[in-house]
């Protein structure tokens, strides 16, 4: 079976040596786990086509591997800047400039390993035990998981199928309250793919303007993948009055095909901007100086690779897109960024296949894994237990393969 949420195993220690309590609130991550369980069966000889893992599955350019090249020729073996190097730094102002934000300076941005650690950070930074924090749902799964293992106030905003898996600036409005401290804002999202329109980016603008002690977190590592001639809208460029408590976050991860790489970047306000580096300088010290010279290439350098392979995408949506389409009872929102689809499954509740009984989504994945060799996330790992993720970047033999054995599963069911 196939039990995502399971704890990890940890071995009985004597009752004096416990772990920390809030070790208590961690959890691994699922989608770590689904795909680790693709990868297991792969290796046992089954044929596995796994849409799980959120990997771009393709490579940065030759100019990366050279300057990483040139970085070990005259690597100095020192440590480097709490914040990230000035090349870097000055890298992602234009790359900030690029996108239509003016006005950030070296002192407004910090770098850790990978977005992941950036967010820990941030959300360590400004949250205290007990303070809310505002997740639109369905969210990545490490939002929840970070605001549980910092025990704060969790409160999810379910943003169904029905409304396009968005935020309503109404729906918004209603749940800030005078102590509420953080929204974590994720466009285009992940596990959804939806991309918010410059029109209701401006809504959400508006109703964070009425309340001036809220923090935001704005996930915008998707922001170069992004369909159908629609622009990147942004809270900051709406109004560009929240800068002083909007932090944006990006990353070389997904644009550049660079997740083993581990460069997460922040923009925002000098406060938070040195709080990171505060922090960075008790853990991490510095992003190694190859990372570094790696990163520096990719943000600066030839954009070819990523606008090919946003186009790549964009087709590989259409054939998703088609597929879901095509299966009675399924519906899927059309996303229109990132490289997901995020298709309400559950018309096959309270089916079988063959003798697997389908209650729930995780019943639905397990079915689907053991019938057809088919990897998904189950949407309950988001907080949508009606959905399940599906991760469109392998090869595109194996995604018309995989769609085809996802229509038969339903074709079967009983």
């Amino acid at each position: 079976m196939l039990e995502f949420l399971a704890p990890a195993d940890v071995p009985e220690e004597p009752s004096m040596l416990n772990l920390a309590q809030r070790m208590s609130r961690a959890k691994p991550s699922a989608i770590m786990l689904v795909a680790e369980k693709a990868k297991k069966l792969k290796a046992a000889g089954r044929d596995i086509i796994s849409f799980s893992i959120g990997v771009p599955n393709f490579l940065p350019g030759e100019h990366v591997y050279a300057a990483a090249h040139e970085a070990l020729k005259h690597d100095s073996g020192q440590y480097g800047s709490n914040r990230g190097s000035d090349a870097l730094l000055d890298a992602f102002l234009k790359h900030l400039r690029e996108g239509g934000f003016e006005g950030y300076e070296r002192k407004h941005l910090a770098t850790g390993v990978g977005a992941k650690q950036v967010l820990f950070n941030l959300m360590y930074a400004l949250l205290d035990e007990g303070d809310e924090i505002l997740i639109p749902t369905p969210y990545w799964t490490s939002y929840v998981d970070i605001a549980e293992i910092l025990d704060a106030k969790i409160t999810l905003l379910p943003c169904p199928a029905e409304q396009n898996y968005k935020l309503t600036p109404a729906q918004l409005d209603a749940a800030i309250k005078p102590n509420t401290k953080l929204l974590l804002f994720n466009n285009p999202s992940n596990p959804t793919g939806m991309v918010y329109t410059p029109d209701e980016v401006k809504a959400i603008a508006d109703v964070l303007a009425k309340h001036p002690t809220l923090w935001v977190l704005s996930d915008d590592i998707y922001n170069r993948m992004i369909f159908d001639g629609l622009p990147y809208a942004h809270l900051v460029k709406a109004r560009p009055e929240l800068r002083d408590r909007v932090v944006i976050i990006d990353s070389i991860s997904k644009t550049y095909g660079m997740p083993g790489w581990r460069v997460g970047l922040i923009a925002g306000p000098e406060s938070v901007a040195q709080a990171i580096v505060t922090l960075n300088s008790n853990h991490i010290t510095n992003l190694p100086e190859v990372v570094t010279a790696a990163a520096v290439a990719a943000l600066d350098g030839p954009q070819d690779v990523p606008k090919q392979k946003n186009a790549d995408f964009s087709k590989r949506r259409d054939e998703v897109m088609a597929a879901l389409t095509a299966i009675p009872g399924v519906r899927c929102p059309r996303p229109q960024g990132a490289f997901y689809a995020f298709p309400d499954i559950s018309a096959a509740f309270g089916k079988k296949h063959g003798t697997n009984a389908i209650a729930n989504d995780v019943d639905f994945c397990n079915a689907l894994l053991d019938a057809k060799g088919v990897a998904c996330v189950p949407g309950s790992a988001f907080g949508e237990p009606r959905a399940i993720r599906i991760s469109y970047t392998c090869k595109p033999s194996e995604l018309t393969d995989g769609l085809k054995r996802i229509q038969d599963f339903f074709a079967e069911l009983k």
